[in-house]
């Protein structure tokens, strides 16, 4: 008779594992289509930053190395670009990989953490991980409601996650709301703001956590290579903040967290201006195609600051995603989120965007009249 394993622990049993989105190859063998496009994860459709495919060529003959375990020379560049100190900042294989060290070095069980709702799902699953509850705080009209965010902070709070801007809204807090939110923050409570869409925002009173990094308030930014610099089968983020804060994910991180060509290829996209300049223009072309689409239709949408757009087509939403895979147009229907008459679609190529425009029409005329 063979032993028992260690019993689960009942926070990690009640966790219901993440569902990504299915990659297009076997999407395609299931529904037995060719040619799908993928406006579902909120990709950057130009495919690799050039510089940092040039800068990981040139690497691969080193992988029989450990990559550096201090990420020096991504994180000096940071530093520099950043205006902080070098044990400011922080690399990460994603910045899930920093949302767990936050978890890990700050939460124990029966403390909390903050976040809107809808939001990220990685907050709740590696709080709850670490033995911790998130506490969600609904959005109002569709935007994070930063006075009922501070409202929530209890004694037990230890970190309060801004998603800004906001998946799956789309929407951004101002400076003016970021500022007066910080001034009020109860001592003891860490905000990171989790900026992985600000190199899309368009409007100029976005804040920014960078400017805010000397409040006195602690604040720690975590932003990502994977979406404008189109780097995300790489894995890597980083994170600014706090000295103290840096160095407590020293102490719970994996010795070599990030490789060798993650490391450089997010070195070689942070000097890649004129691409982060095409994939900016592309999304904005991007998001005027899908509204003038929208408004058409008379679907309403919520006018966005990343590189996706969040639309009610209403009760119908998951047989229109389904009937949109079909025509080989794959989104995220939104019910994981708790919004079951909403689709998510990513900015595509100007052909992509077109098609699934093309089809929607199809879609909400014909079949779902």
């Amino acid at each position: 008779m063979s032993r028992q394993t260690p019993a689960i622990p009942p926070e990690i049993q009640a966790l219901v594992p993440y569902q990504p989105g299915k990659p297009i190859e076997e999407l395609e063998r299931e529904l037995g289509i060719k040619g799908a496009i993928k406006l579902a994860s909120n990709e950057n459709p130009l495919g690799p930053s050039p510089l940092a495919l040039q800068a990981m060529r040139a690497a691969l003959p080193g992988l029989h190395r450990y990559p550096d375990g201090a990420g020096y020379e991504l994180r000096t560049a940071l530093a520099e670009k950043h205006g902080v100190g070098f044990g400011q900042t922080c690399i990460g294989n994603g910045s899930d990989e920093i949302i767990e060290f936050l978890a890990r070095a700050y939460v124990r069980p029966g403390q909390e953490a903050l976040a809107a709702a809808p939001s990220f799902l990685m907050y709740s699953k590696l709080v709850q991980v670490a033995g911790g509850r998130l506490r969600e705080v609904p959005l109002k009209d569709f935007r994070i409601d930063l006075p009922a965010m501070l409202a929530a902070v209890t004694p037990q709070t230890r970190l309060v996650f801004i998603n800004n801007p906001d998946n799956p809204a789309g929407t951004a807090v101002s400076k003016s709301e970021l500022a007066g939110f910080l001034d009020k923050v109860p001592q003891g409570v860490l905000v990171v703001l989790d900026e992985a869409y600000i190199d899309f925002a368009t409007d100029p009173e976005v804040a920014w956590g960078t400017d805010f990094l000397d409040h006195d308030t602690p604040v720690l930014v975590m932003r990502t290579f994977s979406k404008s610099a189109g780097l995300a089968g790489l894995r890597i983020g980083y994170a600014l903040g706090p000295q103290e804060v840096i160095a407590a994910f020293d102490r719970v991180r994996q010795p070599f967290n990030t490789s060798i060509l993650a490391q450089v290829g997010g070195l070689a996209a942070l000097k890649d201006v004129d691409f982060l300049e095409r994939t900016r223009a592309l999304v904005k072309e991007g998001l005027e195609t899908f509204y003038r689409c929208f408004e058409e239709l008379g679907l309403f949408y919520v006018p966005s600051q990343t590189n996706f757009v969040l639309v009610r087509v209403g009760p119908q939403a998951k047989e229109a995603a389904d009937l949109l895979l079909r025509r080989g147009v794959i989104i995220r229907y939104m019910g994981s989120y708790d919004l079951p008459e909403f689709l998510r679609i990513s900015v595509g190529l100007p052909e992509e965007n077109q098609r699934f425009v093309r089809a929607l029409q199809e879609i909400m005329t014909r079949e779902l009249a």
